[in-house]
């Protein structure tokens, strides 16, 4: 694709590796054939291609109306164009250094910059806990639809207090730590059985996904400084790594390096975070449990798009399941994304209630004792309407191991 980005924009190194992605795309639409939103709504400027398009008239000085600004928001970032596309055009680069752009040459009316706003501040912040804490006390109290919204708690059970050799720090971050204190747990029970200890380090919080992802990328760096902080000491005393349950954080943690390269005073250690953040279907399998194949609960697998186009680990979530012995479902459409998306749910709730409906269609086909992921935010999203449990694919592990399940 022939760009002719404005000097002002070429001259930067972020608006050069832009032109370089638009020069990439040989406009061939396969991405569009696995792109969720172009498939509800059927709208050229609502699948990669036509984004790509929209994002290359923005860089090289076009008008740019709300019009294009509401195309780009109803994008979900899942980048599972990124996996079908043939020239390896990375979008999600593309999409993630216009959207400040867009923000600064099309302001947002008041109230949706408070809403986002608010999300950044609020979410990943200490607030947050004691919100969700006065939300699941009043639970029973509230209607229906507003319920859905508040995840029920669910005991962590204890952490393992042996300490093994090989060390490896937890990310905490923010929802899931306050969502689903039981996902770590049962991560650090999983992997002590494997002569792998997992500990906390105080002063960590949220990766800094959802700023980065809403545009805001001063604030997400502001959180991997905030992390690199609280990690090194750690790292520097023997440490092995950085550990994240969570598919969509993983990849964050992995970009520090790129996200902090110019910061003189930052790029060497966010450089070396970056290389020791391990994805726990990165970890775990080294010493993946035994079980007898296919005699445990029936599991419907919902792979996040974090897990499949962003870290490509597909199939390893499966193998660690079947290792402990459950009866996988691979539902149909596995590929599509179920309408989490960070804040994608809360920002265009219409379309993410749709391909909700349509992920659990596809996941209860075979009748599941209960769904398995590896993102906190697509478990929370799940959780809202569906008919069986839904858990993160180590507790499952965990119960099996135990023989609690």
């Amino acid at each position: 694709m022939r760009a002719l980005l404005r000097p002002e924009i070429l001259d930067t190194r972020e608006g050069s590796e832009a032109a370089s992605i638009l020069r990439s795309c040989v406009h061939c639409g396969f991405c569009n054939a696995t792109c969720p939103t172009y498939q509800l709504l059927g709208d050229e400027r609502d699948g990669p291609r036509g984004r790509i398009y929209q994002i290359k008239s923005l860089l090289e000085g076009a008008v740019v109306t709300a019009e294009t600004a509401s195309h780009l928001d109803r994008c979900l970032g899942c980048r599972a164009c990124e996996t079908t596309c043939p020239s390896g055009v990375q979008y999600g680069r593309l999409l993630d250094y216009a959207r400040p752009l867009v923000d600064a040459t099309v302001p947002r009316a008041p109230a949706e910059r408070v809403r986002r706003w608010l999300l950044r501040r609020i979410v990943p912040s200490r607030v947050f806990p004691f919100l969700l804490a006065i939300g699941r006390r009043l639970r029973p109290l509230l209607p229906d639809a507003l319920r859905r919204l508040v995840p029920a708690p669910r005991p962590a059970a204890d952490w393992p207090e042996r300490i093994h050799e090989t060390r490896y720090l937890a990310l905490e971050g923010c929802v899931q730590e306050a969502a689903r204190p039981s996902i770590n747990a049962a991560a650090a029970r999983v992997l002590d059985r494997s002569g792998i200890s997992l500990l906390r380090a105080a002063g960590g919080g949220c990766c800094g996904a959802l700023a980065y992802h809403l545009g805001a990328h001063d604030e997400a760096r502001d959180c991997a400084r905030r992390n690199i902080d609280a990690w090194w000491p750690h790292l520097r005393d023997g440490v092995d790594g950085i550990f994240s349950a969570s598919s969509g954080c993983s990849p964050m943690l992995k970009d520090y390096g790129e996200l902090l390269r110019d910061d003189p005073a930052y790029a060497e250690r966010a450089r070396i975070v970056a290389a020791r953040v391990r994805d726990a279907t990165e970890l775990v399998p080294d010493a993946a449990p035994c079980g007898e194949v296919g005699q445990g609960p029936s599991v419907a697998v919902q792979a996040p798009c974090s897990l499949q186009h962003a870290l490509r680990a597909s199939g390893r979530m499966e193998g660690m399941l079947a290792s402990a012995g459950c009866a996988l479902q691979m539902p149909a459409e596995g590929h599509l994304c179920c309408g989490s998306a960070g804040a994608y749910s809360v920002l265009q709730p219409e379309i993410a209630g749709q391909l909700l409906e349509r992920k659990l269609d596809k996941l209860m086909a075979g009748r599941p004792d209960v769904i398995a992921t590896s993102n906190i935010g697509c478990m929370l999203h799940l959780e809202k309407r569906a008919q069986v449990p839904v858990l993160h694919w180590l507790e499952i592990v965990d119960r099996q191991q135990s023989g609690t399940a």
